[in-house]
């Protein structure tokens, strides 16, 4: 590629993820907010990729001084009722994350659910649900969906990588927590 082609590929791709970002309402946002700071445990689940984005999101609610865990990690404690469950899904059909989601559903858990398919089985669990109008396959665009140059699920990826980061600084203005006070809980033994 030269870099007439990089530039280009990297406008679209801003372009989309700009349009993703841009058609998730505030309401949402805002919602989920609130839910995480009333929650007394977060865990957060994900596969993939979209897992990656869902252990960053973990590691920024505890610089908040909330606790949260990543479903999975030999440090998790058991969830019991009342808890969060915040999950990353662009499909709502993997079968790992709906078993669990299913056990935390019979544990009379919350389940806030990140999805582009709001008709998925995963949909049907969950209490909340944030929609990123993602194109998550190439064939299934159903014209609701911002399409993609990406392959496979990127730009939801991508996208739920920045509303978790959003979501963050809503709990940032609402519990009044500055960046300082954040630094004071990151991790010193590195």
């Amino acid at each position: 590629m030269n870099g007439d082609n990089i530039d280009k590929a990297t406008k679209q791709i801003l372009a989309e993820l700009a349009e993703c970002v841009r058609r998730v309402p505030g309401t949402s946002i805002t919602e989920a907010a609130v839910l995480i700071e009333e929650a007394p445990r977060i865990f957060v689940l994900g596969a993939g990729r979209s897992g990656l984005s869902m252990r960053a999101l973990a590691m920024r609610l505890i610089h908040l001084g909330k606790s949260a865990f990543v479903v999975g990690e030999t440090t998790t404690p058991s969830i019991r009722a009342g808890d969060l469950l915040i999950v990353g899904s662009g499909s709502g059909l993997t079968a790992s994350l709906l078993t669990v989601a299913g056990q935390a559903r019979q544990q009379g858990v919350v389940i806030l659910l990140l999805t582009a398919d709001s008709g998925s089985p995963m949909a049907t669990l969950a209490d909340y649900q944030i929609i990123i109008p993602a194109q998550i396959s190439k064939d299934g665009n159903d014209g609701d969906h911002v399409p993609t140059v990406q392959p496979l699920g990127t730009l939801f990826e991508q996208t739920l990588f920045i509303l978790n980061d959003r979501i963050i600084l809503e709990m940032m203005q609402r519990m009044e927590v500055g960046a300082a006070q954040m630094a004071e809980r990151h991790a010193n033994l590195q």
